[in-house]
Formats: structure tokens, C-alpha cells, sequence
């Protein structure tokens, strides 16, 4: 793990992602000032050593590095460029970054007003769940320029064991966007798989082992196949927050004039899951909408 002393950092966004990634930072001897809407996370890691602040901006004057990880791009532009955000407590040299999954015009706007104030900003959205937030294992795509990346990478090395610099302001986001497309419609592919095999008389524990090293084979065959056997779905990643990221891959698509058929039916399977009732399980409950007699 990278040595962060002498390190002040910001953090801002204490769920299931951001309390371990917040921890983690503190390990490595960054000196941790932490804001979340709701108390309960703070007064936590608190008791662990972390310092709390009482709004983003406390939490950006009293630190060189800013990090966001929050539910969604409106949570994103409230805590930057809303009431006592980010931009009012920035400071010259400030480095904010945006780890959540926001749409990227949104991206480039809140990046174009912090340079203006004198930071800079990298948008370094994640990939690998609660299980690599916890194990400092994300994999983290960024956007932003040289400088700013190799400025940061000391933060990122103790968050993730993979960064890839995808590009400029944005590029993070897009790259985002086509994984979280990706996870979502193989979760689906091995649903629906999976619900094959039940209904057809064969163990579906047997046959996720069958296909384990095949060509079929994958993390979320892996991970997520293992839940929809067991039928044990404790949110490692909301479908709540699945069904977010489908609709902003079909908004970035009709940007482009891109068609996304697949993606289409992904999402309005997620609309399912939710309009049961099952919106605060993990992504991998979306077996419910194709079998929902478990």
C-alpha cells in the first residue's frame, strides 16, 4: 500500500463504496476529513480517527485533495456546486475527484467551473464492488490531463489495483458507462442461464461449476452466479444504482445517435426487479425478474 503521510484529503460520500475507500486511505496515513449527508457514517469512522467536517466546503479548505463518491451526477453537482459545496471552500491547487458514476456533460461542466477557480479535477470512476473497495482492489478509469493524474496516483494506488489514464476530462465517465453496461447485461446473460438450467432439472450450482474456465466463464458468472444460487442478495452494488447506470448508457447513446438494443432490454428488466419491490438488493437479484418464484 502507497505511504499517503502528510496527505490531506477529503472525502466525501461514506456508502457502501465510499466507508472502505475512506479507510483505506486513513491506513495508508493520509490525514482523512469526511463528510456525508447522513451522520451515522461519519460519527463511525470518526470513532475510528477520521475527521468529520460539517459540509463539502469544511471538508475542501482544510484539504489539497477532494474525493467524491456518490449515488448519482444529481448528488454529484449538489455536493460540488450547490449551497456550501466544493467550489465554495476551493482553494488554489485543490485537486477535486469525481469517483462516482456522473453523466459526462455534467462531468466536463463541474470540471471547466473548478479549473476556473483555480483546482483541477480527474474524473476516476470505479469498477469491483464493495469486494474491491474493501480490498483497496478497484479497478479505476481516469480522466484528466498528465498533471493532474500523476498528482493523484499516490491516492489512486491505494485504492485500486488497476488505473488507466483513458483520457481527457470525461473519458473516465465514458469508460464507466460501457463497463456498467457490460456488468449489467451479463448479469442478465447468466439469469437467465442460470434459470435455464433450474427449470430444465439441472443444478444450476453444477452448471455455473461446469462453466467455470470456459469460455462462458466470468467475474460475474463468478461472484454474481454464486448470489443467484444461493439466493443471497445483500447489496454489494444497488439494482436501484444498476438501473441508473443503464438509463444514463441509453442517454449517452441517444447523444451519440447510437441505437443499444440490448441495453434497452436490460434496463426495462431492472424496471422490473424494482417495480416488485426488490430495488435495494444487489444488481444480482435481477434472477427475480426472470424467475420471479424464488
Amino acid at each position: 500500500m502507497a505511504d499517503l503521510e502528510g496527505w490531506k484529503i477529503g472525502f466525501i460520500g461514506l456508502g457502501l463504496m465510499g466507508k472502505p475507500m475512506a479507510r483505506n486511505l486513513h491506513r495508508a496515513g493520509a490525514e482523512m476529513i469526511i463528510h456525508n449527508r447522513s451522520r451515522a457514517s461519519v460519527d463511525e469512522l470518526a470513532a475510528d480517527g477520521l475527521t468529520a467536517a460539517n459540509t463539502p466546503a469544511e471538508a475542501t479548505r482544510r484539504t489539497d485533495v477532494v474525493i467524491t463518491m456518490l449515488t448519482d451526477t444529481a448528488a454529484v453537482e449538489s455536493v460540488i456546486a450547490g449551497e456550501n459545496g466544493v467550489l465554495d471552500g476551493l482553494h488554489d491547487g485543490v485537486v477535486v475527484i469525481d469517483m462516482s458514476t456522473t453523466k459526462v456533460p455534467v462531468t466536463r461542466d463541474l470540471a471547466d467551473r473548478v479549473r476556473a477557480r483555480g483546482g483541477d479535477y480527474v474524473d476516476a470512476p470505479v469498477s469491483g464492488g464493495t469486494i474491491g473497495a474493501e480490498g483497496g482492489a478497484l479497478s479505476i478509469m481516469a480522466g484528466g490531463t498528465d498533471s493532474a493524474i500523476e498528482c493523484v496516483m499516490p491516492v489512486f494506488d491505494v485504492l485500486g489495483a488497476k488505473t488507466t489514464h483513458v483520457g481527457d476530462i470525461g473519458a473516465g465517465q465514458v469508460a464507466k458507462t460501457a463497463n456498467q453496461m457490460i456488468v449489467g447485461l451479463n448479469i442478465g446473460a447468466v439469469a437467465e442461464a442460470l434459470t435455464l438450467a433450474k427449470k430444465a432439472g439441472v443444478d444450476p450450482a453444477l452448471v455455473r461449476q461446469a462453466l467455470g474456465g470456459g469460455f462462458a466463464d466470468s467475474r460475474i458468472l463468478e461472484v454474481h452466479g454464486k448470489r443467484m444460487v444461493d439466493q443471497t442478495f445483500e447489496p454489494g452494488g444497488r439494482a436501484t444504482v444498476q438501473l441508473k447506470d443503464m438509463n444514463q448508457a441509453l442517454e449517452l447513446g441517444d447523444q451519440l445517435g447510437i441505437d443499444l438494443p440490448a441495453t434497452h432490454l436490460n434496463r426495462d428488466l431492472y424496471d422490473k426487479l424494482i417495480d416488485a419491490g426488490h430495488g435495494d438488493l444487489d444488481h444480482s437479484a435481477l434472477i427475480k425478474a426472470i424467475d420471479p418464484g424464488d
